[in-house]
């Protein structure tokens, strides 16, 4: 069969294009330590602001993409990285914060609602041998995003050796590549119009109430799975600020800074699409799978972090900013390698999260508030780090909390693996406006 826009697989690229353009744009940004200002308390601030509102609203906007669909919530979503980009740009020219800062909160509302959407179609559309490439195809159209805004700041800054701002032209290419993306939101299917090469459907719940779908997410606090992976949720973003701002942002230069992203986020294209490989391998059953997956992010990290000490050890929060530059030699080449590994873990974990949450279940709804409640924890875990670092907290110390964070993670990865089946066949709860326990349904197109 040819090319069809209803198939699963054209509806997750299309989701990997538009967070190119928004969360890609949006982390090249990031990645450059407080939004590319070069007084990073505002970044700090509004990245606190983002992650708070986020971990609110991505706990909610499960409710909100099974009401209104993946089209309106990614679309929402994607508004709010537009604005957020934008807000940067006055800043230049008013150098008030609290515009910022309160669009960091709006796209934390707007991210809670795309990345829900997002989780729920790379989890449920593909076939379950094939959820690991799927979140390997989206993994590396999603970070291409990253690495084109990377190009694009170091193109335009390469001539610019002592750390500054970003200039209005690099924001300005930013908020159009935004656009594009919000605007592909709108093209996106319904799941009911979404199918299989053969025919079938996607397993989809219909809407219970609003009270039957508030008390469904409530109930991923009671249920087992969610709470031993709580740990592995809460570290998944938190080493961001003390990747982006201590190390990226206090140590190297403007122009490396953006060298360096581009690097880590193709790291991150290599490293989930690599990984994701090997969680779909068909040789060996899927709990062999999760515990393959599990060793092998285990050792990564691990050799990765015990690096970033003795790298960490050379320079303190007491010292001058750092203006470390690409052009040094041998000597950047040790710290760049290291901020490659340090992309390399993020896609490899992340990825994993997403396939151990797919391997759960089937269904588009109920991946929908796994993927809520992830981003929820996700998004906890990343405001308390940023406001770690923005207080001031010594860098070795959130090196520390970073590694212990993702050493606690592994024993509830452990006990949820043990558990994993090969198929993930149980019925789909529905309600046609009674009750939602009243067993599986799939919609006509």
């Amino acid at each position: 069969m040819g090319f069809r826009w209803t198939s699963p697989l054209a509806q997750v690229i299309a989701v990997g294009f538009i967070c190119f353009c928004c969360p890609g744009m949006f982390n090249a940004l990031n990645s450059l330590g407080g939004g590319g200002q070069l007084d990073s308390k505002v970044g700090q601030n509004a990245n606190v602001a983002l992650y708070t509102c986020f971990a609110i609203f991505g706990l909610l906007a499960g409710a909100i993409h099974n009401k209104l669909g993946p089209k309106w919530t990614i679309f929402i979503g994607c508004a709010a990285y537009v604005l957020y980009a934008g807000s940067l740009l006055c800043y230049n020219h008013t150098q008030n914060g609290a515009f910022t800062i309160a669009a960091g909160g709006i796209l934390g509302v707007g991210a809670g609602m795309l990345w829900t959407a997002q989780g729920a179609i790379m989890m449920a559309y593909p076939r379950e041998h094939d959820k690991g490439k799927f979140i390997g195809y989206f993994w590396a159209i999603f970070n291409a995003g990253a690495v084109l805004g990377s190009v694009i700041a170091f193109a335009i800054n390469y001539n610019v050796v002592e750390a500054q701002s970003l200039g209005d032209s690099t924001y300005i290419v930013f908020i159009s590549l935004m656009a594009v993306g919000t605007l592909i939101a709108l093209s996106l299917c319904p799941p009911t119009m979404v199918t299989h090469s053969n025919g079938d459907k996607i397993q989809i719940q219909a809407f219970p109430t609003w009270t039957g779908e508030v008390i469904a997410v409530m109930k991923l606090f009671l249920d087992w799975r969610m709470i031993v992976l709580i740990p592995m949720f809460l570290s998944s973003n938190w080493f961001y600020s003390y990747q982006f701002s201590t190390v990226n942002g206090a140590y190297f230069s403007t122009r490396t800074q953006s060298l360096n992203n581009i690097l880590y986020w193709g790291s991150q294209i290599m490293g989930s699409w690599t990984f994701a490989r090997v969680l779909d391998y068909q040789g060996v059953n899927r709990k062999t799978r999760s515990f393959w997956g599990l060793a092998i992010i285990t050792c990564c990290f691990v050799a990765t972090w015990i690096g970033g000490i003795f790298f960490q050890r050379g320079y303190k929060i007491t010292d001058p900013k750092g203006n470390h530059d690409f052009k040094e030699g041998a000597s950047y080449v040790g710290p760049l390698f290291l901020y490659i590994f340090y992309g390399l873990n993020d896609a490899a974990w992340q990825t994993y999260c997403y396939w151990l949450m797919g391997a759960l279940s089937n269904d588009v709804t109920v991946l929908s508030r796994y993927a809520g409640f992830y981003k929820c924890i996700q998004s906890s875990g990343a405001a308390i780090s940023w406001r770690i670092n923005a207080v001031g907290t010594p860098f070795m110390t959130e090196l520390i909390i970073c590694f212990a964070l993702l050493v606690a993670s592994i024993p509830g990865a452990i006990l949820l693996t043990t558990r994993i089946q090969d198929h993930s066949d149980e019925p789909a709860a529905v309600t046609e406006g009674h009750d939602f326990k009243e067993g599986k349904h799939e919609f006509d197109a």
